[in-house]
């Protein structure tokens, strides 16, 4: 099984480009955290440093991965994300921690781009769950999760995607 540093690079209709994070775009992961954390109502709340995002992403058994969209030489959008394990199917998922946009880029397909990614490395390594939280209050974020067909659980606020909804992402 290829590791989460062997996704293949893909360049978008803008000529952006989403790829598997690198040593070296830790300062532009750590500036889309803080702008998320500004976002969600909580700006201080961001301890994460790029040392940290070294070692976490980039160190010798790497536990959390990310995605990133570069375009005109920054990162304008990222997915960070790990892999969890269900008892119930025996199987590992896909948590997305973040998901970050930046505010100038939205509406270009970005977030579409890399959880559809995030989907298809769901498929190709068997993982039947890609899931995620999102605030009540975010309701930009709740219809786009809901126009690419995840689903909220009940009395949770995590989203999970399985089976069509899934692969009809993988495929975008």
């Amino acid at each position: 099984m290829a590791s989460p540093s062997a996704l293949p690079a893909r360049t978008l209709d803008d000529g952006a480009v989403l790829r598997a994070a690198a040593p070296g775009d830790e300062a532009g992961i750590l500036a889309a955290i803080h702008a998320l954390a500004v976002y969600e109502r909580e700006p201080d709340a961001v301890r994460t440093t790029t040392d940290d995002l070294t070692a976490t992403l980039f160190g010798d058994d790497p536990k959390a991965f990310a995605l990133v969209i570069e375009r005109d030489g920054g990162i304008r959008a990222i997915a960070v994300w790990f892999l969890t394990y269900s008892t119930w199917t025996g199987r590992h998922g896909i948590w997305l921690e973040d998901l970050f946009v930046d505010e100038a880029d939205r509406g270009r397909g970005y977030g579409t781009a890399l959880l559809s990614s995030l989907a298809a490395v769901a498929l190709e390594r068997g993982y039947p769950r890609l899931e995620w939280t999102v605030l009540d209050w975010n309701a930009p974020a709740v219809g786009f999760y809901r126009s690419i067909g995840a689903e909220a659980m009940d009395e949770w606020t995590t989203q999970r995607m399985t089976g069509e909804a899934l692969a009809a992402l993988a495929r975008r």
